[in-house]
C-alpha cells in the first residue's frame, strides 16, 4: 500500500513535467515571434539570433499599420473567415442531421465521401476555382473566397455535427413531437439548443480553417480582396524580408483568434465533451 501511495505523487509529477515541457514547446514559436515583433530591425537578422530584444520598440507594429492595405487586409479576412463560417454552418447543419436521422445505406457512404473530400489537396481544386470564378467575373472578390474556403470547412464541419446529433438521444425529439412540434421545430427548438456547444466548436474550426488559409487566398485575390496572411508574406525590403513588421502584423493578427477562443472556451470545452457521451 505504501509503494501505491508513493507511485501516485511520482505518478502525477511526472505528467505535470511532461505537460509543462509540451506546452512550452508549443509555445515558444509564438513567444519567439511575439518576442521578434519588439525588436530592432538589425537585432531581428543578427546570427546567431537572440531570444530576448536588447531595446524594446514599438517601431514594428506602427510600420506594419501603416503599410498601405494592411487595414483593408484586415476587414477582407474578417468579412471572409464571418461568411465562410455561416455558410459552412448553413449547410453542414442539415446534412449532419438529415445523416443521423434518416439512416440509408448511403447514410455512411456520404459522410466517408465529406471526409475524404477534406483530404483532397487545396491546389487540385484551386487552379479550376481561378478559371470558373474568372469566367463569372467574382475574382478577387471577397464572396468568392469565402466559397472557396467553405470547400475546406464543410466536410469537416459535416462530420464534427454528424457526432454530435448523435450523442442527443432521438426520445427527446420524440416527446416534441408529441407535444405537436414539427420535425423542423424540434430541431430548431430542441437538438440545436442541446448541441450549441458542438456548434461552437465547429464554428471555431470552420473560422480558423479560413482565417489561416494561404493558397486559395493568393489563386483568388489579386489586390481588392487580399487577406492578412497574403499581406505578411509581401512584406518586403530592399535588404530582403522585413521580419519586424512580419512579425508584428502576425502577432496583431493572432489575437482576435486567441480573443474568441478564449470567450467561447466554455462551449467548446462542453462540445468537445458532448460527442464523447451518448445517451
Amino acid at each position: 500500500m505504501e509503494g501505491l501511495q508513493v507511485r501516485r505523487p511520482l505518478t502525477r509529477i511526472i505528467l505535470w513535467i511532461v505537460l509543462v515541457v509540451t506546452v512550452l514547446l508549443y509555445s515558444f514559436p509564438f513567444l519567439y515571434m511575439l518576442l521578434t515583433s519588439f525588436k530592432t530591425p538589425l537585432e531581428t537578422i543578427a546570427v546567431p539570433p537572440r531570444i530576448l530584444p536588447s531595446h524594446w520598440t514599438t517601431e514594428n507594429y506602427v510600420t506594419a499599420l501603416s503599410r498601405e492595405g494592411v487595414l483593408a487586409s484586415l476587414v477582407n479576412g474578417t468579412m471572409t473567415a464571418v461568411l465562410s463560417t455561416a455558410v459552412s454552418l448553413l449547410l453542414a447543419v442539415p446534412a449532419a442531421y438529415a445523416v443521423t436521422r434518416f439512416r440509408t445505406r448511403y447514410s455512411r457512404i456520404f459522410i466517408v465521401l465529406a471526409l475524404v473530400m477534406r483530404m483532397v489537396p487545396p491546389i487540385a481544386v484551386g487552379v479550376p476555382m481561378v478559371q470558373i470564378f474568372q469566367s463569372v467575373g467574382l475574382y478577387d472578390t471577397t464572396f468568392a473566397l469565402a466559397l472557396a474556403h467553405v470547400t475546406i470547412s464543410l466536410p469537416l464541419s459535416i462530420w464534427l455535427m454528424s457526432s454530435f446529433f448523435e450523442s442527443v438521444p432521438v426520445e427527446l425529439e420524440e416527446a416534441a413531437k408529441i407535444d405537436g412540434a414539427s420535425r423542423l421545430s424540434a430541431l430548431w427548438h430542441v437538438v440545436l439548443p442541446v448541441t450549441s456547444g458542438g456548434i461552437a466548436v465547429t464554428a471555431i474550426f470552420a473560422f480558423l480553417a479560413s482565417w489561416n488559409e494561404f493558397l486559395f487566398s493568393l489563386l483568388l485575390t489579386a489586390f481588392r480582396s487580399q487577406t492578412t496572411p497574403i499581406v505578411i508574406a509581401n512584406f518586403q525590403t530592399q535588404f530582403g524580408l522585413d521580419w519586424g513588421a512580419m512579425t508584428a502584423l502576425a502577432v496583431l493578427y493572432s489575437l482576435p483568434v486567441i480573443a474568441l477562443t478564449m470567450l467561447m472556451q466554455r462551449r467548446i470545452v462542453a462540445g468537445m465533451t458532448l460527442g464523447a457521451v451518448k445517451g
